[in-house]
């Protein structure tokens, strides 16, 4: 069965320095070590990468399940929940792209 890849990026409405280490101090805290998860990493954009085609954002996340039934429970597992609940109030813009990695 196929990987598949979650990737998720937000521009939060306070985007001070402080706010986006908070967000991914939350990632970290909520959304790692899901079952299924084989791959997790966060970041924030490289400002020196200023292209046309570089979206706009202050967090990502990447996670790469094992499979689509992995991803699909991450989907309603309470910690991942307890995370939007949690943190939503500061998005400004939430942006997913999901795959099915070879």
């Amino acid at each position: 069965m196929a990987q598949l890849a979650h990737h998720v990026f937000f521009k939060l409405k306070d985007n001070s320095e402080a706010a986006v280490e908070h967000l991914l101090a939350e990632c970290r805290k909520y959304l790692d070590d899901h079952d299924g998860l084989v791959g997790f990493s966060i970041g924030t954009q490289d400002k020196e990468l200023d292209r046309e085609v570089n979206q706009n954002f202050d967090v990502s996340l990447h996670c790469i399940f094992q499979d689509r039934p992995a991803h699909d429970v991450y989907q309603t597992a309470p910690r991942h929940l307890q995370f939007i609940e949690a943190n939503k109030e500061n998005w400004a813009e939430v942006r997913v792209f999901d795959s099915t990695i070879q």
